[in-house]
Parts: C-alpha cells; sequence; structure tokens
C-alpha cells in the first residue's frame, strides 16, 4: 500500500506501525493549513486498510517533530487574517481530519512528548489513546485568546474526563503536564523519555497485531458507536457488532483454532 508522501509529514513503516510525525519543529508542528490539509489526504488513504482483505500496518502512532511539541495549537498567525467564515472552514476540514481518524479500521496512539495545546490537545483526543513522555502538557488556552476550543476540544475532553472537569480545563485555560494527565484519566500512560514514548506505542501495536484484524476493527466501530448512547441502545448497537465479527473468516478461524488449541491464522476478513 502507498501511503503518499507529504509536505509537513513524515510516514515511516515501522513492523506492523505506521509511524506519522508532523515535521514543522519550527513553528512548534502547528496546524497550519498545509498541515491540515496532508492529515486529510493521509486520513483518506488510511481509511482504505482492510477493505480488500490486506492488513499493510495494524495500528497508527501520531507524533511531533523536536524535542519540545507535539502540536502547539492550531497557527495563530494564519488565525490572525481569517473571517469567521474562514476560520468555521479551518475547524470544519480539522473535524474532517479528526472523525477519519476515529473512523480509521486500526487504532490510533497518539505519542505525545511537549506541547500538546489547543488544537494539539484536540488532535490527540481524537486517536483511540493517548501515550505520553514526562515532560508533555495538554491545555485548551483557547479562552486566552478570546476563544473557544474550535477542533473538537468542547466535544472530546468531556469524554475523556468528564464534564466537570472539562468545564474546568477550558474555563481557566489552564496547561497540565501529564502526571496530572494521567491521574484524570486524560492519558493512558507516561513514559520516561521520548524513546520509551515511541517504544512503548509500538509494543501496544505488535501486541494488537496479533489478535483478528477484523475483530479489532469491528470493536473500534462498536465503541465508537456506543459512546453516545444510553445502556439499552448501548447494547442493541453490541449485539450488531457481535453478529457482524462472528460472521467473518476471522472468527471462524479463531474459534477453530481454540477447538483444535493451536495457534489462530487470522486470514484477516
Amino acid at each position: 500500500m502507498d501511503f503518499g508522501t507529504y509536505k509537513t509529514l513524515l510516514v515511516e513503516k515501522r513492523g506492523n506501525a505506521l509511524l506519522v510525525t508532523i515535521n514543522q519543529p519550527e513553528s512548534l508542528n502547528a496546524l497550519a493549513a498545509a498541515v491540515v490539509e496532508d492529515l486529510h489526504a493521509l486520513t483518506g488513504v488510511l481509511g482504505g486498510i482492510g477493505r480488500d482483505a490486506q492488513w499493510p500496518v495494524r495500528g497508527v502512532i501520531i507524533t511531533g517533530a523536536g524535542e519540545k511539541s507535539f502540536v502547539a495549537g492550531a497557527n495563530i498567525l494564519e488565525m490572525n487574517s481569517m473571517d469567521s467564515a474562514a476560520a468555521a472552514a479551518y475547524g470544519r476540514r480539522m473535524h474532517e481530519v479528526t472523525l477519519r481518524l476515529e473512523a480509521l479500521p486500526v487504532p490510533v496512539i497518539a505519542a505525545v512528548n511537549g506541547f500538546a495545546l489547543g488544537g494539539g490537545c484536540e488532535l490527540a483526543m481524537a486517536c483511540d489513546f493517548l501515550y505520553a513522555s514526562a515532560n508533555a502538557s495538554f491545555g485548551q488556552p483557547e479562552v486566552n485568546l478570546g476563544l473557544v476550543p474550535g477542533f473538537g476540544g468542547s466535544v472530546r475532553l468531556q469524554q475523556r474526563v468528564g464534564i466537570g472537569m472539562a468545564r474546568e480545563l477550558i474555563f481557566t485555560g489552564r496547561r497540565i503536564k501529564s502526571a496530572e494527565a494521567l491521574r484524570i484519566g486524560l492519558v493512558n500512560q507516561v513514559f520516561e523519555d521520548v524513546e520509551s514514548l515511541l517504544a512503548g506505542a509500538k509494543n501496544t501495536i505488535e501486541e494488537i497485531a496479533a489478535k483478528a484484524p477484523t475483530a479489532v476493527s469491528n470493536a473500534k466501530d462498536a465503541i465508537n458507536e456506543i459512546a453516545g448512547l444510553n445502556v439499552a441502545d448501548g447494547l442493541e448497537a453490541e449485539v450488531r457488532s457481535f453478529m457482524k465479527a462472528f460472521e467473518t473468516a476471522d472468527s471462524v478461524e479463531g474459534r477453530a483454532a481454540f477447538v483444535a488449541k493451536r495457534a489462530p491464522e487470522f486470514p484477516g476478513r
């Protein structure tokens, strides 16, 4: 599978993981329009994984270049020349990126080193889960500019940490370190440095790669659908997901292998 080449992104296959690095360290990897367009193009390509029963990668890791920043936020210099209509189009384009990340058939891990502020925090929260280095920091500081979150922070932050904590972080514009982000449930794991951070993310992708690819994809779809439902509707959605998974060749192989007491060889369909 050709993942494409991009002006602002580095894309590198590492085992079963695809490492995507936002490569704009001179701007602390801010989400300039060019970065957003590259992310939009890449997520379009990645949406095709598994459609032909081919799984060239089993997970995606998103990180930022340099020692200081994952993504420092939106590009304020660009935003300063926008009117409200242009700002809305900018936000909607990034919404398309984040929705595509959530819909990818493989898990996505945000590997956060340094700043993940504003749009950077919002990009990270669109990933399935977040890993962070000890020097990472998170926040939605838009109120300091007279703004509000525009790339999904108002929605996803309360899903991650609860509405009360989301209100506190958004209203104050407060920046928190990785240890506090771990405590409130925004981050899954904290690693000592960027090397161990990336290694930890890759190890998790390799662990997932041993599972049935269609099962992981179906589980991701089900969790995303159920997130906004009440218990009864959520259980119905889970039944539909279970039936869909049960009919896959991966499920047939997985159950047969269990009965035969052998390792499964999942066909990926």
